[in-house]
């Protein structure tokens, strides 16, 4: 096991760099300059003050040199400053990181209990009302946008009844609050983009899990526990829950890259200061800077979720075995 996981630690590195690099060339190739935005609308800006500015920035040199001195930079945890501001970029992150994690971390966690729940419950009742309404919400979840969703969501429960804010992370007055009162601000805050992002993913993990767990029921063992007299619900926790697992902790890796991307659009869409707000402001204003050093995290992140489902994996299955 830890043989292994050395191994994939390995091939992350240089996957890593390859992601990068290839962000890197997608915005070496997008048509304009970064510096447009802090010249284009100057009208003193001389076409020489534009020259020194890109030189400045080192936006004359060759692609392979801006990379280079990009990459020694970031192996010192350094992504350089942002063209908007001039703010270190490893701090604006920084500041922002938190918020998207606990949006992140809390829809996983509402994606994986809620899906295995549903999944589970129509797996044992199958053909009932439960299941059939469960199959009918898995489709209208395939079907709709979920942006679409969010606007529903915000002007029914929180311009029309009031319930929920729709914007921001907390109230104006939360330095103001009790600590029990900050909790309950932050968590009325996070209601809706958390109920947002997690329906991205619990329509598939939904199915996913109602289609193993029906496979798992029909093995043989489950059978034999079955005629000697389990419970039928020792029979579903105990026996046939944790072989379901495997393919539903396959797709919760495969979901992370689509989760945190999306966070791009619904952090906008809340007004959410977390780093998918941060990246839609950065692409807007072409700051390469910002852009790299999101890009990297996320693709971070990215990886070592992958790297979590392949451990869960032997937890979930003790037969599987690393090597």
């Amino acid at each position: 096991m830890i043989q292994y996981l050395l191994r994939r630690i390995g091939l992350m590195i240089p996957l890593l760099f390859g992601i990068t690099l290839l962000t890197f060339l997608v915005m070496q190739i997008s048509p304009g300059k970064p510096t447009d935005v802090l010249t284009d609308l100057n009208v003193k800006m001389t076409a020489e003050s534009k020259e020194r500015l890109i030189e400045l920035y080192g936006l004359n040199k060759p692609w392979t040199v801006q990379y280079w001195n990009w990459l020694k930079r970031v192996v010192q945890l350094d992504f350089g400053r942002s063209f908007k501001d001039d703010r270190p970029v490893i701090q604006k992150i920084k500041e922002r990181l938190p918020a998207s994690l606990l949006l992140n971390l809390l829809s996983l966690s509402l994606i994986f209990a809620a899906a295995l729940f549903l999944g589970i419950s129509s797996a044992a009742k199958r053909s009932s009302l439960f299941d059939k309404g469960t199959t009918l919400f898995v489709y209208i979840g395939f079907s709709a946008p979920t942006f679409w969703i969010a606007l529903l969501l915000m002007i029914g429960f929180g311009l029309k009844l009031g319930i929920v804010p729709i914007s921001g992370l907390h109230s104006l007055n939360f330095a103001e609050l009790s600590p029990l009162e900050k909790g309950i601000d932050l968590l009325r805050h996070l209601a809706l983009p958390v109920t947002v992002m997690a329906l991205t993913g619990l329509a598939a993990l939904t199915r996913y899990s109602r289609s193993a767990m029906l496979e798992v029921l029909h093995q043989d063992y489950i059978r034999t526990a079955r005629a000697k007299g389990v419970p039928e619900r020792n029979v579903l926790f105990h026996h046939a829950f944790r072989n379901a697992l495997i393919p539903v902790i396959t797709l919760m890796g495969l979901m992370l890259p689509e989760l945190i991307g999306g966070s791009f659009i619904f952090e906008t869409i809340f007004a959410y200061p977390g780093m998918g707000r941060l990246g839609y402001d950065a692409i807007m204003s072409r700051d390469y800077p910002v852009l790299m050093g999101i890009g990297t995290i996320v693709a971070f992140l990215t990886l070592l979720g992958n790297l979590l489902a392949d451990i869960l994996y032997a937890f979930a299955d003790p037969r599987i075995r690393y090597r």
